[in-house]
């Protein structure tokens, strides 16, 4: 199981808020049953097969396209570790235990 980090910012929109781009690639992402997901400040997280996640952030960075953005900047960052099983929850907690 993967976990990406995917920021997707249009360029050169008319307003410098972004709040609304944000909501309709989490209108995509959130039909997509398969894969657990977390809105932080600055991105998001996604945690599932990494096949299914690329298919995804594809749709999510056409979306913003489909709102109106004439140039689209997606950055991908990937965690994929093969030595054990690792999920969002159990890299929070595994760091929150470590500060008590």
């Amino acid at each position: 199981m993967a976990l990406v980090e995917v920021t997707i910012v249009p360029l050169g929109s008319e307003s410098t808020s972004l709040s609304s781009y944000v909501a309709d690639v989490h209108k995509v992402l959130e039909r997509e049953k398969g894969l657990k997901h977390m809105l932080t400040p600055m991105g998001t997280i996604i945690e599932g097969d990494l096949d299914l996640i690329f298919s995804t952030i594809k749709q999510m960075h056409e979306s913003v396209f489909e709102n109106g953005a004439m140039r689209v900047s997606t950055s991908i960052k990937i965690d994929d570790r093969r030595d054990k099983v690792g999920s969002m929850k159990q890299k929070i907690e595994s760091v929150e235990s470590k500060l008590k």
